[in-house]
């Protein structure tokens, strides 16, 4: 038995009967391969020259234990740093894309259904904006499952696997709803812009599209910059709205009865119903499950059935952190308006920029007035950060072209301030109101086209393999989207009949 013991190396080798049975151990990552095949044929002895002296050992050793306790140490002290950031490391590929998609649920469509339902019916909706993100947090998960496991987005399965005329239908409402989302944010950024600085509307809406393609420059093949810029911009949100809450005062047994009884005021009274299903309407975003989709893949990777497994865990935790934030953001703003508006005996706030005012005149801050400001500027800028991203995907995943991106994003930016101006030129600022309303019926149109094919892909065994849905998850899957589609339906029906 011949064994040496050495500073990175450890050899065993035990010759019986002319058999050699050589174990090696590497410890130090400085040691090279050459070294090691060295050392094994000098073991072995017979095979490419004579056996080696003691001299050759003592020699030997000297050269491999050149590679120094101080490498060793430094080894030992990555091994302990991986150690301490493994946890970290395993997720910090998985975060942001749930940030980034919790954006539009907190856009400024959302902020005018919040308010309408809170200063007409009080706590009583909240429920509702539970059960929307509850609903959301479902879709957004089979999106992200459907990205991760095929490799493809939403757009990019469309486009193979339905024939040339359907997946361009598909491609045109897509593009419309992308349209209509960029239209309710870049409103929502002019009216903060007019709230804060008294700029006329006309002029916000200018001065928002020169931010957002400023923003976006910077953040071009950036990902974790845009991913920080958003999160800042939801932490202002939280902090605006946490203080708004402050100054409200809101009844903390009728809130939590609101959000966890429903009603049957529901069912029975049809303003309730229409409030209720804008609700849901302005929560899921159709636009979201194409760029979900496409986000988890940015960073990952993932091939094997293991990796891809964890990348649905870690991604699924993401997103769901990131939408239960986004439910407080727009129960906080429901709140503030019950809080405020119901009970002083203002219940028909609709419009933004006359929630603004009364928030003043009530609670007697104009501290609130200037923080409900700035809070609709961050969400009106984030969400036109993550409209534009998700006109690019739908772009270049139902087309499948390749263009720069600083061309599609103004494109995109174009299309939706266009319509914007000809309203604010052609109806004054009266006419702000009615293009959020359009643009939310727009996008309650739109959200069948992304759903059902989104419940078709991830059921789809051939597609999705082992991660297709299961038969439950698939009965829900569709029971979701029929709710959403009747929903919906019932939303832009009503909208017609009030409007007539």
């Amino acid at each position: 038995m011949i064994e040496i013991d050495r500073s990175g190396v450890e050899l065993s080798s035990a010759v019986d009967n002319q058999d050699v049975v050589l174990a090696l151990r590497v410890v130090s990552p400085k040691m090279e391969l050459d070294d090691l095949t060295s050392i094994m044929r000098e073991v072995e002895g017979g095979k490419d020259g004579p056996a080696p002296t003691s001299t050759q050992f003592s020699t030997r050793e000297t050269e491999v234990s050149e590679t120094s306790h101080s490498d060793l140490l430094g080894c030992e002290h990555d091994m302990s740093l991986v150690k301490q950031e493994g946890c970290w490391s395993r997720v910090k590929p998985y975060v942001g894309s749930g940030a980034l998609v919790a954006v539009g649920y907190m856009d400024p469509g959302n902020w005018a259904t919040d308010l309408q339902a809170g200063s007409a019916y009080n706590y009583q909706l909240l429920f509702v904006v539970l059960l929307s993100s509850i609903i959301a947090m479902f879709v957004q998960t089979l999106s992200l499952r459907l990205g991760l496991v095929t490799k493809l987005d939403l757009a990019q399965a469309c486009r193979l696997r339905y024939s040339k005329w359907t997946y361009r239908f598909l491609w045109v409402t897509a593009q419309l709803a992308v349209c209509a989302c960029d239209l309710a944010e870049v409103i929502g950024s002019a009216i903060a812009f007019n709230l804060l600085f008294g700029i006329p509307l006309i002029w916000g809406v200018v001065i928002t599209a020169f931010d957002v393609l400023v923003l976006l420059v910077i953040g071009e093949n950036r990902m974790r910059i845009i991913e920080v810029l958003i999160v800042a911009m939801i932490t202002t949100i939280c902090v605006c709205f946490a203080v708004e809450l402050a100054f409200a005062r809101p009844d903390g047994i009728e809130m939590l009865k609101g959000c966890f009884v429903p009603s049957a005021s529901l069912i029975t009274n049809p303003g309730m119903l229409f409030v209720g299903v804008g609700i849901l309407g302005a929560t899921v975003m159709p636009q979201n499950l194409y760029l979900h989709s496409s986000l988890v893949q940015v960073r990952d990777k993932s091939k094997s059935s293991s990796a891809i497994a964890k990348a649905v865990l870690y991604s699924t935790m993401d997103c769901n952190l990131s939408l239960v934030l986004a439910f407080f953001v727009n129960a906080a703003i429901l709140v503030v308006s019950a809080a405020t508006f119901y009970r002083s005996g203002h219940n028909d706030v609709a419009d933004i920029g006359q929630a603004s005012e009364l928030l003043s005149r009530v609670l007697g801050s104009k501290l609130s007035s200037i923080l409900f400001g700035c809070a609709l500027l961050a969400s009106g800028q984030q969400s036109t950060i993550t409209g534009t991203l998700a006109g690019q995907v739908v772009m270049e995943g139902f087309l499948n072209k390749k263009v720069k991106g600083y061309i599609l994003r103004i494109g995109t930016r174009l299309v939706a301030i266009l319509p914007a101006l000809i309203m604010l030129l052609a109806t004054g600022d009266g006419g702000v109101n009615n293009l959020l309303i359009i643009s939310q019926i727009v996008l309650s149109l739109q959200l069948p086209f992304a759903v059902v094919p989104l419940v078709m892909f991830t059921g789809n065994k051939q597609l999705m393999g082992e991660y297709a849905n299961s038969k439950v998850t698939q009965v829900i899957a569709w029971l979701v989207a029929l709710i959403i589609i009747a929903l919906n339906g019932t939303l832009v029906v009503q909208s017609f009949q009030g409007s007539r």
